[in-house]
């Protein structure tokens, strides 16, 4: 019996650990499906087998051929079982991770898909394009021919792009409401643009009824298509992008692809203004508290308007972004003490890890408003450094985004030749030469060398008058 039973004591750990194994696999491909409860339910299940396993040994000894027997037929049933368990695990998963009407990933799992697709792409530095469909005219066929039949569209909608992307690594889901989301790692945005301009046509040519009575009098959508790029940092920045490319494709009259161009862009003076005024009244109420920070960004602001407009390589739109993120960008230091705001002398570290969170508190702050979502980049990572000592990521060179490399160069020439509360204060042409000493390093170099001329220019021989008078 000993050597029995130790050798279903090994049995029994191998098939745990096989289970749990499997069970992470199931986690990491469906985020969010573990279930610690479902694993003690094995080992309960296991452990069962094991006692029969050792009844039957009994009965082997002293029943030999009714002992086989009974082994055989509790063998099947327990196969059956466990097959049927895990069936009921893989049902469970699915209903988590699918959408119930579609039959497509849901969006839950498409942005944790998508987060983990781009980390991988971004490592090993391939592309990696993300397109967004929405039906045209979906609620004008839905008010016509009733929900029920704009329940069988989107589920024929579906099965049509499910059908599009059989044999590929395109995962398919919808999004929201009447838009779908279909990302394509190794596949760049014109390979992208190809494939979904043949679906827009096959759609087109493809009849469903009642699309005679909308518009188009036939099935199309809308699809706006953005690839990932280097200076990207995370996920939601290409679910941005790609949003901003269908609302241009609706723009431009519907049934078409677009990949996404800054320079396609609408850009409306008026809510620039408007946006403006909003992120300054917010400045003025969260930084009273803090005068030195409430000036210093006023400063910033002042200094990325002056300097962006001589950056030709900057759209329009690129210049409004860089502004408006410079005049919110210190917006978390709400959430600092005041004491350690305003101390004078050397920060203690603790002090300092605080200070260092006032760029994740900020990102928390604007990404309340939608319409603020450009100037999250700006906010949260214009303290990272070209060499990748900075934070809070740590992101190097030009895994940085442009405009936060720029708004890092503005952002330390203010606080090096302002009055602050923790450093002394350097004059220009010293800051100038802390900026060109660390070009490479802290400082995106080809930035840094053009702020430098732009003040030199610009900025120098007022300095002098005024050190004059």
């Amino acid at each position: 019996m000993i050597p029995y039973t130790v050798s279903l004591l090994v049995y029994f750990f191998i098939n745990i650990v096989l289970i749990f194994m499997f069970f992470i696999y199931l986690e990491r491909v469906y985020k969010g499906t573990f279930n610690l409860g479902v694993l003690l339910e094995s080992v309960i299940g296991y452990s069962v087998t094991l006692l029969l396993s050792l009844v039957l040994a009994i009965l082997l000894d002293r029943e030999q051929y009714f002992g086989l027997f009974l082994f055989t037929v509790l063998v099947i049933i327990l196969s059956v079982t466990f097959r049927r368990f895990l069936h009921l695990y893989q049902l469970v998963s699915d209903r988590a991770n699918k959408d119930h009407l579609t039959g497509l990933y849901n969006h839950g799992f498409f942005k944790e898909a998508l987060k983990e697709q781009f980390s991988d792409c971004k490592m090993l530095k391939q592309p990696l394009t993300l397109a967004f469909l929405d039906l045209d005219d979906f609620k004008k066929y839905n008010d016509r021919n009733g929900h029920l039949q704009g329940d069988r569209l989107l589920t024929f909608f579906g099965k049509m792009l499910q059908k599009a992307v059989e044999g590929t690594n395109f995962t398919v889901a919808r999004y929201g409401g009447e838009e779908f989301a279909i990302l394509m790692p190794n596949t760049t945005k014109e390979d992208a643009y190809a494939f979904l301009n043949r679906l827009r046509k096959e759609v087109n040519d493809t009849y469903f009824e009642g699309v005679e009575h909308i518009p188009y009098r036939c099935l199309s959508f809308s699809c706006g298509i953005a690839e990932m790029e280097k200076d990207m940092y995370e996920s939601d920045e290409l679910i941005h992008r790609a949003d901003q490319a269908l609302y241009y494709a609706k723009a431009q009259g519907k049934n078409n692809v677009q990949l996404y161009d800054k320079h396609n862009i609408c850009l409306d003076e008026i809510k620039f203004k408007q946006d403006l005024e909003a992120l300054e009244q917010q400045v003025k109420f969260f930084l009273s508290k803090d005068v030195y920070t409430y000036r210093h960004s006023k400063r910033v602001f002042k200094y990325a308007l002056e300097f962006g407009s001589r950056l030709d390589e900057l759209t329009d739109h690129e210049r409004q972004t860089l502004i408006l993120g410079a005049l919110i960008h210190d917006i978390g230091k709400i959430e600092v003490p005041r004491d350690i705001l305003n101390k004078r002398g050397k920060l203690e570290k603790h002090e300092w890890e605080i200070i260092k969170k006032h760029v994740t508190w900020g990102r928390e702050i604007v990404a309340a408003e939608k319409r603020f979502d450009d100037l999250l980049p700006l906010v949260e990572l214009h303290h990272e450094r070209y060499d990748g000592k900075g934070y809070p990521y740590g992101l190097k060179g030009e895994e940085i985004p442009k405009l936060a490399r720029i708004l890092c160069i503005i952002d330390s020439f203010d606080a090096m030749t302002t009055e602050r509360p923790y450093q002394p204060t350097k004059t220009f042409d010293e800051a100038l030469e802390e900026i060109e000493r660390c070009a490479g390093t802290q400082f995106d170099p080809v930035y840094a060398a053009k702020f430098i001329a732009f003040v030199r220019e610009h900025y120098l021989p007022l300095a002098e008058m005024q050190q004059l008078n």
